[in-house]
């Protein structure tokens, strides 16, 4: 794979010879394109590194195309209505999967399902009562992906079938956290954060209204911790939302985030000890950046929850999450809440091990960097 065929045009043309179609919506997502493509190629990837980013990129560009397609196509998605969506968020290891998972057992929630938020696109040629073929593939993906790496299940299971994250959606507009990592690299993580989020908001509200027009919901669950740069979008997109933050002690976000986001630099070449100064300083810029959004939005709107207290009662924390928020939850909803809870204890898939030395920080440092956070919230830290 040589660098010069790895940029925005060549990339363009490869998708548009893959699917036939050549309408990529409008043109803003290049920048962040553009920025993707630097940062691969100038952070110590190796060539099996800079191949996979290549072919991600490539991935969703293809499904970019078909979203236009869909949408040119059926331009009545564009008014389907999304009513009352409940966005989960909070600082990355802060039981945002756990809290979404247990909260899909109310058949009145519609989570995005993993191999949805990476297929959004209408299949013509699939019967609605046919299994989807790319739900197959994926399935068999994780499959096997469950063999080569069991230790990742430990720090995030999924499969074609969770819950997932709705960061999924967001992919396809290039100005988002990607994997996770590409924020915290030059010169994408720079750019992101300087960047004006609504306009990929408003490119992922339309993706879920293309969503509830293929498979209706009765009121979507969506979590994702990158909506912490963005709650001022999405009270803006959807003002009859509810927005649940869960907090936790930084000590244990930022080292356990820096261990899972070592897992994915696939290929690259990094210092560890470098790293975890890079994780706790991007962490600690999402936090602000949520608050001063929080000054503008109505506080009834937000509920904070502590990740100690979702643990140790799981289905109190989702009564408390209903109450709030005015949501009927019957007898029956509640049992489904608990016998979930009962059968996936923390730590089911296994223990997640992580030391704080490890990414060159001391506790102090953290401390000190999280003390505005620890104070808002009252955090406990142990």
């Amino acid at each position: 794979m040589s660098e010069a065929a790895f940029d925005v045009q060549t990339l363009l043309a490869e998708a548009s010879a893959a699917t036939g179609l050549s309408n990529f919506g409008a043109e803003d997502f290049k920048e962040g394109l553009q920025k993707l493509i630097e940062t691969y190629t100038s952070n110590g990837f190796d060539e099996r590194g800079i191949k996979r980013n290549r072919k991600r990129l490539l991935k969703l560009l293809q499904v970019r195309l078909k979203i236009e397609a869909a949408w040119q196509q059926h331009p009545e998605i564009r008014d389907v209505k999304i009513k009352a969506p409940m966005f989960l968020t909070g600082l990355p290891r802060t039981g945002t999967s756990a809290l979404l998972n247990l909260l899909s057992q109310d058949m009145a929630a519609r989570p995005l399902k993993l191999w949805e938020g990476m297929s959004p696109d209408p299949l013509p040629s699939n019967p609605p009562e046919a299994e989807d073929p790319r739900y197959v593939q994926l399935k068999a993906f994780y499959e096997e992906a469950h063999k080569k790496n069991p230790n990742f299940d430990k720090i995030h299971f999924t499969n074609a079938d969770t819950p997932e994250e709705c960061i999924h959606l967001l992919n396809h507009t290039f100005q988002d956290v990607q994997f996770g990592v590409e924020t915290m690299m030059e010169p994408y993580g720079a750019w992101f954060q300087q960047q004006d989020h609504l306009p990929s908001y408003r490119y992922y509200a339309d993706i879920l209204r293309m969503l509830q027009w293929q498979r209706p919901g009765e009121r979507w669950l969506l979590k994702t911790p990158a909506h912490l740069w963005a709650l001022d979008c999405l009270v803006q997109l959807f003002p009859d939302c509810s927005i649940v933050i869960t907090h936790r002690n930084p000590l244990e976000c930022v080292t356990s985030y820096a261990s899972m986001m070592e897992s994915m630099l696939i290929g690259c070449d990094f210092d560890r000890q470098q790293f975890g100064a890079v994780v706790m300083e991007y962490l600690a810029r999402k936090v602000e950046a949520s608050l001063r959004q929080r000054e503008q939005i109505d506080p009834a709107r937000i509920l904070d929850l502590q990740f100690n207290d979702f643990i140790a009662d799981g289905v109190g924390t989702a009564r408390k999450i209903y109450s709030h928020f005015h949501l009927p939850m019957s007898g029956e909803v509640e049992q489904c809440f608990q016998n979930y809870a009962d059968a996936h204890p923390m730590g089911k898939h296994g223990k997640h091990d992580y030391r704080l030395e490890e990414y060159g920080l001391t506790e102090q440092q953290i401390r000190d960097r999280f003390a505005f956070y620890i104070e808002r919230f009252n955090v406990p830290m142990a």
